[in-house]
């Protein structure tokens, strides 16, 4: 019994060694692709041979492989091999020695790269026997077995450029100026001449001299300091020691503060602009839109590096193992007419407030203004002292975007109350309300609170007098009539509620915070334009199309690509029930009493609606107010206007409809 199995472990052993000895070069080799497709570096060093680790030490094979791939952002590589059949099998196992084919495929920031190569593998070890790969620098490219350097060279691409309705420049590369030192021409008193630059351009010593610090620097080189848009700068600054000067490309906004918060600007991306992104779309040299237009059409602006992988090598012309062309930005069109946007900018005068300017016919956006403002030239090339600080201190916010947000209305939203009392059946345009006195209250369920009108009227109110006198107490009768269920469903069915359907971001409308009324003294309130009703300058001009386009509410375009005349909301009122409106809306121009009459000695007739919105916390304080206008030329209605002007409470209604006439005079 003892025999036997003394004979039992001897054969076991002999098992043992023998299946040791008959892993195959395919299976040593399969292993070593498996690491390679994970990129396992280091598992891959580990199946090096022995010659292999003495010629290429891990710095010299595993970290320059990673460090290549890490630079060329290689991902999706896919290797794979053709195995030996059983007769080369036999053959490599009494030779020792294996050569096997490879392919290997692979994504990089330039492009696919393939390419074949032969896997030599060598059996190593005494008693335990082993395959392990011979391993070159032709495993990382070919082309480099032999020595060679990688080199990975870019081709920046140029900004498309952001055009109005004409092709007229909002953003387009134009040249600027790079101030810069050359060190060696600083004079006997660099320090008292850096200071002079420093003052000039309004930057730091710190940072000139980190510029001039640089490891590439030389006395002769040129080193560049700041760009500057304005060229008559330009003379002064070169009369100081060490200054020169070159032309480059940059980015320029000629409408200036006009057009600043709809285009944007562009700048430096910084670590949290890289983090946002996929690898390789930016470097930290590159520029990337950071507000307005700039930075909504980003990705159609910035165009792709072009990118081309070589391998150079002494007296030899470089390989090219992947190309990328250059592909430029778009040039981005939109429907805005610069010289409108000029001209509303310039009625502003210093004033706070926004204006959206529509086609109601097409939906197209003329102008979309905000001021006051800043020039996006003077952030990116400006010398002033302390801007941000100015701007980020000002009490009048030129840095807030206005027409993106939303404010209450006041009586501009009137006529869309009374298109929602005539589809309802809530009101019949020739049937008039008797309201006695300025005041009114709907009973002691409102305590003290009393709607106030303006003026009083002779006679019972109807449709086209509640408009013309800009009637509080009737439109907060009527809501107050249909309830704020109907009154909530109209408003939604004019848009409010739901996300503009519009390119650029804007805020929504809305009825209230929560979005439903479920007070009587907000629906009051919230028929004429108070209450928690808020709406932009351009939700508010594209509810008046739907006037002017019988009973349809146009949709607002941008970019000129976009369909025109798309209907936004079909049907909201009849075609004789739109004229009734309309009608009314230029009788609150000719009728004597009517709150914007000092618009009808315009030399073209006028038609359109004023709003005044009081901001104040109580019924019993005073506080700041805000006036609307939204007007059109009645014959041409070409053009729509939506203006609102801050803090009017000591100018009245007739500031607002004086500006409005003389800028549609300007721009029909």
């Amino acid at each position: 019994m003892k025999k036997w199995l003394v004979l039992f472990i001897l054969l076991l052993f002999v098992l043992v060694g023998c299946s040791k000895e008959q892993v195959t070069p395919n299976e040593r080799f399969e292993a070593y692709v498996a690491n390679w497709n994970v990129l396992d570096m280091k598992e891959m060093y580990n199946l090096f041979s022995a010659e292999a680790k003495e010629a290429y030490p891990s710095e010299q094979s595993v970290e320059r492989q990673q460090k290549i791939y890490d630079d060329l952002q290689v991902s999706d590589i896919a290797v794979s091999y053709e195995a030996l059949d059983e007769k080369n099998l036999k053959i490599a196992m009494d030779e020792g020695k294996a050569t096997i084919p490879f392919t290997v495929k692979m994504e990089t920031v330039a492009g696919p790269i393939s390419f074949d190569y032969d896997a030599t593998l060598v059996q190593e070890g005494e008693e335990e026997k082993n395959w392990f790969v011979q391993w070159d620098a032709g495993f990382i490219f070919p082309d480099l077995k032999d020595g060679g350097e990688i080199n990975f060279h870019t081709t920046t691409p140029v900004r498309g450029e952001i055009l109005d309705r004409n092709q007229m420049p909002l953003a387009l590369n134009d040249i600027v100026y790079e101030v810069g030192i050359v060190p060696e021409r600083l004079g006997e008193n660099p320090e008292a001449n850096k200071e002079k630059i420093a003052k000039a351009l309004n930057i730091s010593m710190e940072s000139i001299d980190k510029a001039l610090s640089a490891g590439w620097v030389e006395a002769n080189l040129f080193v560049p300091i700041k760009r500057i848009y304005d060229k008559d700068l330009l003379p002064q600054l070169l009369q100081i020691d060490g200054i020169s000067s070159q032309e480059v490309s940059g980015r320029v906004y000629p409408a200036g503060e006009a057009a600043a918060h709809l285009v944007g600007y562009v700048g430096q991306v910084t670590a949290e602009d890289l983090e946002k992104h996929e690898p390789g779309v930016y470097s930290a040299n590159d520029v990337i839109g950071k507000r307005g237009l700039e930075q909504l059409y980003e990705d159609r602006l910035k165009g792709e590096s072009g990118v081309q992988i070589t391998i150079s090598k002494e007296n030899e012309e470089d390989t090219i193992l992947a190309e990328k062309p250059v592909k430029n930005g778009e040039n981005v069109s939109v429907t805005i007419d610069i010289n409108t946007q000029e001209k509303v900018y310039a009625s502003y005068d210093g004033d706070s407030g926004t204006t959206a300017a529509i086609n109601p016919k097409t939906g197209e956006t003329l102008a979309l203004v905000s001021s006051p403002s800043f020039d996006p030239n003077e952030i990116l090339y400006g010398t002033t002292s302390n801007m941000w600080e100015t701007l980020q201190n000002d009490p009048k916010n030129p840095l807030l975007n206005r027409f993106s947000a939303t404010y209450a209305p006041g009586s501009v939203i009137k006529p869309v109350t009374a298109s929602i009392g005539l589809q309802n059946g809530t009101i019949i345009p020739d049937e008039g309300i008797e309201i006695n006195g300025l005041t009114w209250s709907n009973g002691s369920g409102w305590g003290d609170y009393k709607v106030r009108r303006v003026s009083t009227s002779n006679g019972p109110v109807d449709l086209q007098d509640s408009l013309v006198r800009s009637d509080n107490i009737y439109y907060a009768m009527k809501a107050i009539e249909m309830g704020s269920d109907a009154f909530v469903a109209g408003m939604e069915q004019f848009g409010f509620s739901d996300p503009l359907p519009y390119e650029y971001p804007i805020t929504a409308s809305s009825v209230s915070t929560s979005g439903t009324i479920e007070d009587e003294v907000q629906l009051a309130n919230s028929g004429y334009g108070q209450g928690q009703l808020e709406v932009s300058a351009l939700h508010i001009a594209s509810t008046y199309t739907t006037f002017l386009n019988v009973g349809n509410m146009i949709k607002p375009t941008l970019l000129t690509t976009e369909e025109t005349g798309q209907i936004w909301q079909k049907g909201l009122i009849t075609a004789d029930q739109a004229n009734v409106i309309q009608e009314a809306l230029r009788a609150v121009v000719t009728e004597p009493n009517g709150t914007a009459h000092k618009a009808n000695d315009a030399d073209f007739p006028i038609a359109g609606k004023t709003g005044t919105a009081e901001l104040k916390l109580t019924s019993e304080q005073g506080g700041p107010e805000n006036s609307w206008f939204v007007a059109y030329p009645y014959d041409s209605q070409e053009i729509l206007v939506a203006m609102m002007i801050e803090e009017t409470q000591e100018k009245g209604s007739s500031y607002i409809v004086e500006k409005m006439k003389n800028l549609l005079t300007e721009i029909k």
